[in-house]
């Protein structure tokens, strides 16, 4: 009998504040615009086996309607297993005020997982139970909510109602994905006419997992640059700066210096991406939204 396991559950971003589609559907459309997101993190670096994370999202309203709609894959390499995501989102939005609007959304998924064996230390070679799996399927459904303006944002959401094992023996799981809930928040403060200053929090709560709570400050200076910081309790302190190329691009990057024991063992994470949006002349977004 074997079993393996790992702490980390759904991926891991820093500037989750820009990549909220993957944990929320109801951001599809949001934005109000055509956009396209792609990053890449590598965590722990110098840390044999530690995650390595490649993420693209597209997602646009629905023309005039209250539709969104969004695509969005993941790929996540953690040790000897290797996960492909790809997740569909559609949002419906209602209007509640001048200022608030309400999404709705639902996302649905498929995952495919496979596990080298070759890359285990494994006591008993002969065990029948101990086998590469390649390309083993799991569906599942989510659901979100965001209640948003163009200064605030406040969201909950359940990526995966549904926990799958990852293994083909009912009795033996080597990973088993849990129900992951998610609360976010931030708030946009205009300090000046060239300075703006937002706040933000992600939790995440697993059973049988701490809770994970993240905190943020980013500071956008003269439209153009972003500044910041931030904390996970218990696990790191990270530095995050970005820069408005254009109007459509924007380009960011976050650094996590470890604040537990494993810090002794890796270089800290890394994380990059680019964001990029298509808009008509008339719809385009005076002052760039942060979020």
């Amino acid at each position: 009998m074997g079993l393996v396991s790992y702490s980390q559950q759904d991926a891991q971003y820093t500037q989750y504040m820009y990549n909220t589609i993957n944990v929320n559907p109801a951001y599809a459309g949001s934005r109000g615009v055509l956009s396209v997101f792609g990053l890449h993190r590598t965590q722990w670096v110098g840390l044999d086996g530690a995650p390595t994370t490649n993420a693209f999202s597209i997602n646009s309203p629905i023309n005039n309607s209250n539709l969104g709609v969004g695509l969005s894959f993941v790929n996540d390499k953690i040790g000897p297993t290797v996960e492909n995501t790809i997740s569909a989102d559609l949002s419906y939005t209602i209007k509640t005020s001048e200022t608030y609007k309400l999404s709705f959304g639902i996302k649905g998924t498929a995952n495919l997982f496979n596990l080298d064996i070759n890359k285990l230390k494994v006591q008993n070679q002969g065990d029948p139970l101990l086998q590469n799996l390649n390309n083993n399927f799991s569906p599942n459904v989510g659901a979100g909510v965001y209640f948003h303006s163009d200064k605030s944002y406040l969201g909950v959401s359940v990526p995966n109602f549904f926990e799958t094992k990852r293994y083909d023996d009912n009795d033996i799981a080597v990973y088993k994905e849990r129900m992951n809930l998610y609360l976010i928040g931030g708030y946009v403060f205009d300090l000046s006419s060239n300075l703006k200053f937002k706040p933000a929090f992600l939790t995440k709560v697993v059973e049988g997992a701490p809770l994970q709570l993240d905190l943020s400050g980013n500071f956008l200076i003269n439209e153009k640059f972003v500044l910041g910081a931030a904390w996970r309790w218990s696990a790191a302190v990270s530095a995050m700066a970005g820069f408005q190329v254009s109007d459509g691009l924007y380009i960011g990057y976050g650094y996590d210096l470890e604040t537990t024991k494993l810090a002794n063992y890796n270089s800290g994470s890394h994380e990059i991406f680019l964001r990029f949006e298509l808009f008509k002349r008339q719809d385009r977004i005076v002052s760039p939204r942060f979020f």
